[in-house]
């Protein structure tokens, strides 16, 4: 019988990608991890050993636990965790069980932190001030499959790339970077690309956002939606920061669109 503190791999990945998501820390000891170094997305790794420390850190906040196997270290991490009072549990069967289900899993070499760092630390991006569609997704993917406690800088165009040496930021959306448009693809698919983000919801939100992105309106009838709330967002808010969070509700309500209710229509009653 499953313990009143774990939570399934199918009741989990439904939380995924979704302002609801609990905290999510691998405990996975560094032997295992290497064997594969791949993440539950939005999890960060974090020491089994420092309960102590991380307890003050995740107050207030619900955190799911993951392992190799979803046995001792977890088990006993979200046990230690509870003596604090924190809402904790763990992943029953762990990453393996996540990963026999056919779940998405990010590599951890893709992700753009020191490889020693370790929940609470953001990863700190940088791009052009102003922002419209591909810069708003962006952040939106980051931060509910990546990093939720990611950090974005919006600047000058001419200061993307000196900010970002300057503050150990990575520079995205913008000509000559790694994370940018490749080709007819714009920067939200290069890091559903390279994050192995393949699941059908991503797939079809990510063909949305090209279209609107790209001008290309005709890849999907959504794509001008999207267009015309995001530049009523971009005269609604001075604040790069402040549109950010908004739209953030806005990519929210796309992706639970595309998961869960792409098929239902609405009509006036007779």
């Amino acid at each position: 019988m499953a313990s009143p503190d774990q939570i399934t791999v199918s009741q989990l990945a439904k939380l995924i990608g979704t302002p609801d998501c609990p905290l999510l820390i691998d405990v996975c000891i560094d032997e295992d991890f290497a064997d594969d170094p791949r993440l539950i997305p939005g999890a960060s790794r974090y020491p089994f050993t420092k309960m102590a420390s991380l307890a003050p850190l995740v107050q207030n906040q619900r955190v799911i636990f993951i392992c190799q196997k979803g046995k001792k270290l977890s088990a006993g991490a979200s046990a230690q965790l509870r003596t604090f009072g924190v809402h904790a549990e763990y992943l029953e069967g762990g990453n393996y069980a996540w990963r026999d289900a056919g779940q998405v899993l990010v590599p951890a070499a893709q992700i753009p932190r020191p490889a020693d760092a370790a929940y609470p630390t953001p990863t700190v991006w940088v791009t052009r001030h102003r922002p419209k569609i591909d810069r708003i997704a962006c952040p939106w993917l980051i931060r509910r499959f990546i990093d939720p406690n990611a950090k974005f800088l919006f600047v000058a165009p001419a200061d993307v790339l000196d900010v970002a040496e300057k503050f150990s930021a990575t520079p995205f959306d913008v000509e000559d970077v790694f994370w940018s448009h490749r080709g007819e693809m714009c920067t939200f698919d290069t890091m559903i690309d390279e994050w192995k983000l393949s699941n059908e919801a991503l797939s079809r939100l990510a063909v949305i956002v090209r279209g609107a992105d790209t001008n290309r309106h005709d890849l999907a009838p959504e794509a001008a939606g999207l267009m015309a709330a995001s530049l009523g967002l971009s005269r609604m808010y001075r604040d790069d920061l402040q549109q950010l969070e908004a739209g953030l509700a806005l990519y929210d309500a796309f992706y639970r669109w595309a998961r869960d209710a792409s098929s239902e229509t609405h009509d006036w009653p007779a």
